[in-house]
């Protein structure tokens, strides 16, 4: 047996009175004197700091060496921009794993990859066999030059900030990149891990660096963490290791790279990539878990198992290799299993807190066929004996950072019981107490501090609730009336006079020739518009699949910006994937280094130069500053002058004017707001512009109209549209 290799650490695991073992051909802690459970538990209450320096770390640069990335890796790496990095995985033409890995890109010309510590010599001559075919790219091994440091936990923000000495920590989303000083040590620094930890960190360095940023996080509060609690923080997460969920099965038969659900983010089919290794075998096991995902189980033939999350609910711990039954029938293998701690929450949502004493439980993934589903019972053979056990969604969730939430499965799938009926008088004075002591309580006794809400005045709240109220005054304007509003039903004269001063009065106080005040909230302006936008683009074509809105700059929600003007908002279904990324066509405006709230003009001319945005929306949640539209809208006539700027003034619609800002005046096509914020009116939205018959955009605002009606509403609420002529004239 050959010597051990051990890391630049290798002392100070010695010092702390770690327990040394052989993995993947290095001597590495297993644990330390407080053992698996309390490191554990370490991570996911504060912070852990592990030595993962025996993973090795491989530097691709030179001539051709995104097309090879392209060609020996799943994943599209030419959706890295600098400073991003992506899971992915080293695929044979079977379309299993040699290795999974994790690519870097923190210089413009060359990649970092980071591949499992057992694998590196084999991953090492895979590449090298491929790099003949690209005599320009260059492979340099730096595993034994560098150290890697990973640092996870709820706490990590915190320790890692107190370290930096120059330079901003990366991006707030997953897979970002920053280089960064802490002293005199230059840091690469990545928000990635191998926990499931929602914060957490991973450190490269050059050795001679590295053992004082590791006795300065351990200063700093971080508890060392060894490879056994690792292995049981990544099982908890769901997360496939190499020998259990990933290369060959118990039966010695390669495991699909689909039968691991992360490979849906791992692999891309993407024209970029051309004829990449295992493509075709990789395509045909993509259509086979799309057809697992759609419970057609007949045409799954590339993919006849599927690793699962496993949970015992009988007695018993499962373990690699123990075989899975369901109803006697042998469905496969666990892969990995265990006990691991977690912290019982007591409460409900953002009351609950957590139980100091941690408890434990049996959980496992396991390869079992493809046609189980989340809830099947299973039993697992220990030791001759069968167990009970279940099929679940997951194990725990991280979605409430900054801690991670464990999540048994007798919480799964709770159903509130229907309550027996009991004596609906009495329920309906119950009511009407309940409903005016909150009255009373939210508007005497309490402050109200979210930003969103506005009280109305008396008069306001009173003319909502009269007649109109609950009635329907659709309306349209009908081009062979010679284009005047008629309404669908009779009696509506009285709101069509409302709708009419509604938005005379928005006119007059936002400056403008043209309002929408159908819609009913801020959100579904922007839709409205959104989905008028998409209309207008194909408004030469009406066969064809409609195509969404290619590229589109907003302000991203970190940055202050509306939740409806993200991809995970209203802008979901009009936005086009961008080919390049496989992600929605999104660029994020970019702003000061020393203010994220404050866009950074001078690096806007590139953005828009570069990517020729159809929509650009400005406007926030968290506005602290006014919008620079006059300089967005220079930059737009000069480079993409087809671009539509939208203003959504949702929180500031009220302080429209000269003391704050007038968007349509300084350059803004569309302005889009709340009413019930700064302008102190009934919850509804509005919709507004400077369109004239004559304008080449006059069709998106014709459009506007018609995804407001019937677009978007048929009642458009006359009460409440009613009181808001009222606050109109208050304002």
């Amino acid at each position: 047996m050959s010597e051990l290799l051990r890391t630049i650490f290798f002392e100070k695991h010695q010092a702390l009175s770690g327990t040394l073992v052989e993995f993947g051909g290095w001597e590495m802690p297993i644990q330390y004197p407080d053992g698996i459970i309390k490191e554990h538990m370490d991570c996911r209450q504060r912070a852990g700091i592990f030595d993962v320096s025996h993973m090795g770390r491989l530097i691709f640069k030179g001539r051709g060496t995104l097309a090879f990335l392209q060609h020996v890796l799943t994943n599209n790496a030419a959706a890295l921009d600098l400073f991003e990095s992506q899971y992915t995985l080293i695929q044979n033409e079977a379309g299993g794993a040699i290795d999974d890995a994790y690519l870097y890109r923190f210089k413009a010309d060359e990649y970092l990859l980071v591949v499992n510590a057992s694998n590196r010599k084999k991953d090492v001559a895979h590449f090298k066999r491929h790099l003949k075919d690209f005599p320009e790219v260059t492979m340099v091994d730096q595993t034994f030059e560098t150290a890697m440091i990973s640092l996870q936990g709820p706490a990590s923000k915190v320790i890692i900030k107190k370290l930096i000495t120059r330079g901003n920590l990366p991006e707030p989303a997953r897979n970002h990149l920053a280089t960064v000083h802490m002293g005199s040590a230059r840091v690469n620094l990545a928000r990635t891990g191998y926990t499931g930890e929602p914060l957490g960190f991973e450190l490269f360095v050059e050795n001679s660096q590295a053992l004082d940023i590791w006795d300065r996080l351990l200063e700093e509060g971080a508890a060392p963490i060894g490879l056994g609690a690792r292995d049981t923080l990544r099982l908890e997460a769901g997360l496939p290791l190499y020998g259990h969920e990933l290369g060959q099965d118990h039966e010695k038969n390669e495991i699909p790279l689909f039968a691991s659900k992360l490979s849906k983010f791992a692999v891309s089919f993407s024209p970029l990539k051309k004829a990449f290794i295992g493509r075709q075998a990789l395509l045909s096991q993509y259509q086979a878990f799309k057809a697992i995902v759609n419970r057609q189980f007949d045409a799954i033939t590339a993919l006849p198992r599927m690793v699962m999350p496993i949970a015992v609910t009988g007695k018993g711990i499962a373990r690699e290799g123990y075989r899975v039954f369901k109803n006697d029938c042998h469905v496969g293998y666990i892969t990995s299993g265990t006990m691991v701690p977690f912290q019982e929450a007591a409460g409900s949502g953002l009351d609950s807190r957590f139980e100091e004493t941690p408890k434990r439980r049996a959980v496992a993934l396991a390869l079992i066929d493809s046609n189980l589903i989340e809830g099947d019972v299973l039993e697992i053979e220990i030791r001759k004996k069968r167990c009970d056990a279940v099929v679940v969604p997951y194990h725990m969730s991280s979605e409430a950072p900054p801690f991670v939430r464990a999540i048994p499965h007798d919480r799964l799938g709770q159903e509130s019981p229907i309550p027996a009926q009991k004596d609906i008088p009495h329920q309906a004075k119950t009511l009407v107490k309940k409903a005016l002591s909150n009255h009373n309580w939210r508007q005497q006794e309490c402050i109200n501090l979210i930003p969103s809400e506005m009280s109305q005045s008396w008069l306001s709240r009173l003319l909502s609730i009269s007649d109109p109220v609950n009635r329907y005054a659709e309306h349209k304007e009908i081009k062979a009336f010679s284009g005047e509003n008629v309404f669908y039903y009779q009696g509506t004269a009285f709101i069509e006079e409302i709708e009419n001063r509604l938005n005379q009065e928005f006119q007059t106080f936002l400056g403008c020739t043209a309002v929408e005040s159908r819609v009913i909230s801020g959100q579904m302006a922007n839709t409205a518009c959104f989905s008028a936008l998409v209309d207008f683009l194909n408004r030469a074509d009406r066969k064809s699949e409609q195509r969404r809105i290619g590229k589109i700059l907003n302000n991203h929600i970190i940055k202050g910006g509306h939740l409806s003007a993200q991809p995970m908002g209203a802008l979901r279904d009009f936005v086009a994937r961008d080919p390049k990324t496989e992600k929605p066509a999104v660029v994020n405006f970019p702003v000061l280094k020393d203010n994220p709230y404050k866009i950074d003009i001078a690096a806007c001319e590139e953005i828009i130069k570069t990517h020729q945005p159809e929509l650009a929306i400005l406007g926030k949640s968290m506005i602290l500053h006014k919008e620079p539209v006059a300089q967005i809208r220079q930059l737009v006539d000069a480079y993409a002058p087809s671009c539509v700027i939208l203003y959504d003034m949702a929180h500031v619609l009220g302080l429209y004017g000269p003391h704050f800002q007038e968007p349509l005046k300084e350059g803004a096509h569309l302005v889009t707001g709340s009413t019930h914020k700064t302008f102190f009116g009934t919850q509804r939205g509005v919709i507004a512009a400077n369109f004239t018959q004559e304008d080449p955009r006059y069709d998106l605002w014709e459009a506007i109209k018609r995804r407001t009606f019937p677009g978007s509403v048929s009642n458009h609420h006359l009460g409440t549209m009613t009181g808001l002529l009222f606050s109109a004239y208050e304002m």
